[in-house]
Parts: structure tokens; C-alpha cells; sequence
């Protein structure tokens, strides 16, 4: 009920926002019409390239771009979030990769935890928009074109989050815990493996649902620099382009369901490995 209230208010919110916005740019077509208030919602929700466009022009453009048009064409929003997505989920298995690494060598070295911790937070404070035409065009010249240097991009911004979480977690254990492993003259493999990472689970899933929506928002960025033909960021811009707000409104909200139902997914991989270690719901 909460969640259904609060969506019934952003969408009341909206369609409010749309009259306010769109009767700007259409009030010589109001006044042409008659005026009034039924005249004023029909055109400011219904306008071809409007400021704001109303949630059912969005439902509509998302329909007919998905359902209506063949998933292997370029007008298709299906073949759009292909795109990104496949740049998405490379870039994310490649952050996480290396987040978990760096957190284990940052664990195991204090020479590591000194010099290496702030510089892994100074590389977050560098604006994306900034690095991302120069990762593309640097990639680009040396023949890495493609899915590839997006997902650089998502690797540069879902890193960090695993990084910090799993040196969270894997610093977890309690101190005699640690001591017990010691007293089994346990190596430091096997306190790796048999305590550090069961602890760390919990705060690794956590950053991974943070991670996989970053990544997604990599990808998008990393497709608007470059003037791509295909993905979400291409379908945005060329919507920019030519003025086709729905067009914008349609990718976002596609967008918003793949990062969405990409944290699902993470929440459910989540589930099973918490239910083959045992871990209580």
C-alpha cells in the first residue's frame, strides 16, 4: 500500500507537471481550440513534441517500440537495451573482479591499505562526463571500438563500491574468530576462504546491488560521447537531436526497468547463496 500510494502521487505529480509545462509552448493551439479546461488537459496532453510528455504518451511510445517493431531493428527499444545492457554487464563482472581484488590485497597488505585506499576514493571524485570521451578516444585508436570501451567505463564506476564493501567485510570477523583459525594453524588461504568471504557475503551483495545500477549509467554515458549508432544513451541523444521529448521519456523509463530488474536479479542471487550457507531470512 505504501509503495502504490506513493506511485499513485508521483504519477498524479506528473500528469500535473505536464499541464503546467506544455501549455507554455501550446497556448495560441489552447486559445485556437476554445480555452477552457477540458480544451487545456486534451492539447497539453497530447501534444506531438511536447516539454514534458504525459505517462500514457510514454506507455504508448514504450509499447510501440517494443511490441510492434521487430527486437533485431534499429527502432526497436528492445534492441537499444541490448546494446547497453551487454555493455553493462561486461563492465560489471570486470568491476567486481577487481574490486574483490583490490579488497583482498588491501586486507592482506597495510602497505596497500595506506597508498592505495586514497587514491581508489580520489578516482570517484574525477566527473565521469570528464573521462569518458578520453577512455573512448583513447581505446579507439588503439583498435578497441565496441561493447569494450563502455564497459571500461563501467568497470571504472562499479568498482569502487565492491572495493570499499567487501573491505568492509572481509575485515568483519570478530578478532577471536581470527585467533580460533590461528589456533587450527589455518593458513591464510584457508582464513580467506573458510571465514573472510563467508562474512564478507552480505556486504558483497550489497555493494553489487549498488554496482549493477551504476554500471548501467556507465554504459548510458559512455554511448552519449561517442555519437552512437545503438544503445539507450544513442536512442537518448538522437531524441535530443530532433526534438522527440517521448522519445527521451520512453528510454529513460526503459532504463529505469533494465537497472531495476538487473538489482532484482542481484537480490535473488543474493537468496540462494544466503539459503545454501544457511543464513536465516
Amino acid at each position: 500500500m505504501p509503495v502504490t500510494v506513493v506511485c499513485l502521487a508521483i504519477l498524479v505529480a506528473w500528469y500535473i507537471a505536464a499541464v503546467f509545462m506544455n501549455t507554455v509552448v501550446a497556448e495560441a493551439k489552447i486559445e485556437a481550440a476554445g480555452g477552457g479546461l477540458v480544451n487545456t488537459l486534451d492539447i497539453s496532453w497530447s501534444l506531438e513534441r511536447p516539454v514534458i510528455p504525459a505517462p500514457h504518451q510514454v506507455v504508448v511510445e514504450v509499447w510501440k517500440t517494443v511490441f510492434t517493431v521487430a527486437p533485431w531493428k534499429v527502432k526497436s527499444l528492445v534492441f537499444h537495451v541490448w546494446v547497453t545492457l551487454s555493455s553493462t554487464l561486461l563492465g560489471f563482472a570486470l568491476g567486481t573482479l577487481l574490486g574483490i581484488g583490490l579488497a583482498v590485497a588491501i586486507v592482506h597488505s597495510k602497505l596497500l591499505n595506506k597508498s592505495l585506499m586514497p587514491w581508489i576514493i580520489a578516482s570517484q571524485t574525477i566527473p565521469i562526463l570528464a573521462i569518458a570521451p578520453m577512455v573512448i578516444v583513447v581505446l579507439g585508436s588503439v583498435g578497441l571500438t565496441g561493447i569494450f570501451p563502455k564497459s571500461i567505463i563501467s568497470m571504472y564506476l562499479c568498482f569502487f563500491p565492491v572495493t570499499i564493501g567487501m573491505v568492509k567485510g572481509l575485515t568483519s570477523p570478530d578478532p577471536m574468530q581470527l585467533d580460533l583459525m590461528r589456533t587450527y594453524n589455518a593458513s591464510g588461504p584457508q582464513v580467506l576462504w573458510k571465514l573472510r568471504f563467508p562474512a564478507a557475503m552480505p556486504f558483497l551483495f550489497t555493494s553489487l546491488k549498488i554496482a549493477i545500477a551504476i554500471a548501467l549509467t556507465g554504459a548510458i554515458v559512455g554511448e552519449l560521447p561517442t555519437g552512437a549508432q545503438a544503445g539507450i544513451g544513442s536512442r537518448m541523444l538522437a531524441g535530443s537531436y530532433y526534438g522527440q521529448t517521448i522519445q527521451i521519456w520512453a528510454a529513460l523509463v526503459a532504463a529505469s526497468a533494465v537497472a531495476a530488474s538487473l538489482v532484482y536479479g542481484v537480490g535473488g542471487i543474493e537468496r540462494v547463496v544466503n539459503a545454501r550457507m544457511g543464513v536465516r531470512a
